[in-house]
């Protein structure tokens, strides 16, 4: 692997390109300054997160084909902090030689649900029931079957909580389908609603050879359809519980050829059973807390993964750790809550992303590890609500 010139990294050293200039582009610039290779970013704007801290900067959108390919020039690999680069895209990069790991016929199971919902079933990965509908009479015979309420998705375009429905009834789910338009290429799915003890999440990273290693299954609490906690490990799960999480995570990662992270989401059952719901191939939101609580975070192992270098160790450094969101509010200038936090508690570890402060945006986060969970969550928390502006002591 050669670096290109204008990387700025030593001699025969690689060069990673990642396509999306937010937050989880912005937090690999660390682990490839320690691995000694270059990190390069395709961003919208010098404003944006990774393009505040990444020297490699190129300017261009993640649909335009000719930014892609003149972003592309003189990287070894390329990768993503995002899912939303079309197919076709991909598989013209892929086509004239340029390395995309993960590859467009394994990403094209995080951009459509469909999709994934039909690899893992053959897989004989476990899944909610679920079948695809395109009338709100399917969905009315779906529920018979599975029970109402009935969770809708359309197969593309959601995040963060979009795109997903809770319908209790057959006129609920006749005004959202006959007054919700598609984007391209998205369908609808029908699923039944999984009555859950907790929300898990399985990482994994696996590189081009097939090596793997398996993270701590982690505990995620969902507000509005945004990640706002996490808990490593998850509470309360049996040792089938765990092995069942990760034996499902690395069954998919294989079965799909996922190359780098994979986040698999999953429900844990009242029944002792896990059921997958998403997937992301990418650094996940889930696995923020191994930047100050696993040995190799998520963020280097992606680059190590993509890289095909050997992997590194992804076990807890401490018996919990817990990682909360920062979400944006009222208050602007954070600056003066930022220092309060650190002075306050000099255990806390503090990540902003540099964004401009909208309500409800994910700004940054906050993790602490130790021996008493108790303890952390009231502390992790107490930050985030404190940046936040909730709380003002």
């Amino acid at each position: 692997m050669t670096g290109a010139p204008d990387a700025h990294v030593a001699p025969g050293f690689p060069v990673v390109g990642v396509i999306g200039g937010g937050q989880l582009a912005r937090m690999m610039q660390q682990p490839a300054i320690a691995l000694g290779i270059g990190l390069r970013v395709l961003a919208t704007s010098m404003q944006d997160s990774a393009a505040q801290a990444v020297r490699d900067v190129r300017i261009g959108r993640h649909d335009d084909l000719g930014a892609l390919r003149a972003f592309a020039a003189g990287c070894d690999v390329v990768t993503f902090d995002h899912e939303h680069v079309p197919p076709l895209l991909l598989k013209t990069l892929q086509d004239e030689g340029v390395v995309v790991r993960p590859g467009g016929r394994a990403l094209v199971h995080a951009q459509d649900k469909l999709i994934m919902r039909e690899a893992l079933t053959a897989a004989s990965v476990p899944c909610p029931l679920w079948a695809e509908v395109e009338t709100p009479s399917d969905v009315t015979a779906f529920a018979e079957s599975a029970g109402w309420p009935v969770v809708l998705k359309t197969s593309r375009g959601g995040y963060d909580g979009r795109g997903v429905w809770v319908l209790d009834d057959a006129e609920a789910v006749h005004d959202l389908m006959t007054t919700t338009t598609l984007s391209d290429g998205a369908r609808w799915l029908a699923e039944e609603r999984v009555d859950f003890v907790q929300e898990l999440s399985a990482q994994v990273a696996r590189s081009p050879h097939g090596q793997a290693v398996a993270y701590p299954v982690v505990r995620t609490v969902q507000t509005d359809g945004i990640c706002t906690e996490v808990v490593a490990p998850a509470p309360g799960l049996t040792d089938d519980e765990i092995t069942a999480a990760q034996h499902a995570a690395l069954t998919v990662a294989g079965a799909l050829d996922v190359v780098g992270m994979l986040a698999v989401e999953m429900f844990e059952t009242r029944d002792g059973r896990v059921l997958v719901n998403e997937l992301a191939m990418r650094p996940h939101n889930s696995g923020h807390w191994s930047i100050d609580g696993a040995v190799t975070s998520q963020f280097e192992n992606h680059l190590r993964a993509v890289l095909d270098l050997p992997l590194g160790d992804p076990s807890a450094i401490a018996p919990h750790a817990v990682m909360v969101n920062v979400l944006g509010g009222d208050k602007g200038d954070m600056y003066p809550a930022f220092l309060h936090c650190m002075a306050r508690d000099p255990g806390l570890k503090v990540h902003m992303y540099g964004k401009d402060v909208r309500p409800g945006r994910k700004i940054g986060h906050v993790t602490v590890v130790g021996d008493d969970l108790d303890d952390l969550l009231d502390r992790a928390h107490h930050a985030a609500d404190y940046l936040t502006g909730v709380i003002d002591e």
